[in-house]
């Protein structure tokens, strides 16, 4: 008896993969959580997670995957596979969990044999497509085709809004009955509570940005890149003309120089507040008179999930996922790229 529980107590492993370390940190350690308690042990993989000590005290181990962003970086072909092959060989994980676009196909690409020799199911969390109808034809259809060679790689396939479940389902990207639509990776709303935020914690928060008694804000949180837009963001608010409305950018990226640059360049620096990464993300949204996502591609984003709880509004681009939580006057949507669109819609949430 003792050795057969055991062989069932070692063969309890998962394996969670990303491309990057701050998708396991904004998503999957309530993930981690849950598994760790049910006797599971629980590992993650990512390029550069050994620098992000958060990592190495939610999982049982970590490994630190060559690959990157860059889809034409060949490590990303070269060296990845075989580094992940070799350590799932090594542990023996009975199901390896991947998300993000480039660690999902370089994952299922390396694993593809390991699947049928070794029992191990490969399961797919899809954050949003990266085909879409605003996106050109060409870039959709290679998007498209590179879904349906991976389906062929996974076990099972979960996609958090319904577009992506209609999209799958529409070419075949894996069987139906290997498809999983699950709204979200949800938030916990004991943790988003309003209730428990503090009028003096808010006032803090205001003087540390620079903010007077009179000063508004509205909120952005994400990473800076050419998806999210915050240059949108400042664009709109120089329309807005109104001196003591402010903008608050939280996230680090790429763009950042360049959106602050272009702020500066609309002479309204003083009033826009790239604060990089931040832990206070919680009062930052209760704080504000409105989160902004001006994004062109989303799959449902946590962002608004957090405002909703909090009671905040929202303003979003007119895009998958963001219009399924603001449906029915939950929100305001504009259509993507409308600047003035934007700047009308944050008019009326100050008015």
């Amino acid at each position: 008896m003792s050795s057969t529980w055991e062989r069932l107590v070692i063969a309890r492993k998962i394996l969670f993969v990303t491309t990057v370390p701050t998708t396991i940190r904004a998503f999957l350690f309530p993930f981690a959580d849950y598994f760790r308690s049910r006797g599971w042990r629980v590992d993650a993989a990512s390029a550069g997670i050994n620098d992000f000590i958060e990592c190495a005290g939610a999982f049982d181990k970590v490994w630190d995957i060559n690959w990157s962003r860059n889809p034409l970086d060949v490590s990303n072909i070269s060296y990845a596979p075989n580094n992940l092959r070799k350590i799932v060989k090594q542990e023996g994980y009975d199901i390896v969990h991947v998300h993000t676009p480039i660690a999902a196909f370089v994952t299922r690409w390396a694993l593809r044999k390991n699947r049928t020799a070794n029992n191990l199911k490969v399961i797919y969390t899809a954050h949003g497509f990266h085909f879409i109808k605003e996106a050109p034809f060409y870039k959709n259809m290679l998007f498209i085709m590179l879904e349906k060679v991976a389906g062929k790689w996974t076990d099972y396939l979960i996609v958090i809004n319904k577009g992506d479940q209609e999209a799958a389902l529409k070419y075949r990207i894996v069987p139906k009955d290997r498809l999983i639509y699950m709204p979200g990776i949800g938030v916990d709303c004991s943790s988003y509570d309003p209730d428990i935020i503090k009028e003096d914690d808010l006032l803090r928060l205001r003087d540390e940005i620079g903010l007077d008694k009179n000063d508004e804000y509205f909120l952005m949180v994400g990473e800076f890149n050419k998806n999210k837009c915050q240059s949108e963001a400042v664009k709109a608010l120089y329309k807005l003309n109104k001196p003591n409305v402010h903008l608050v950018l939280a996230g680090t990226g790429p763009t950042m120089t360049a959106v602050k640059k272009l702020s500066e360049d609309l002479h309204i620096a003083d009033r826009v507040h790239l604060l990089g990464f931040r832990n206070d993300i919680l009062y930052l949204i209760k704080g504000s008179t409105a989160v902004l996502l001006t994004s062109r591609r989303e799959g449902l984003p946590r962002c608004i999930l957090e405002a909703m709880s909090l009671e905040v509004p929202v303003i979003a681009t007119d895009i998958r996922g963001s219009r399924e939580l603001l449906a029915d006057g939950a929100g305001i949507v504009y259509q993507v790229g409308d600047i003035e669109g934007l700047a009308n819609a944050m008019q009326y949430i100050i008015n």
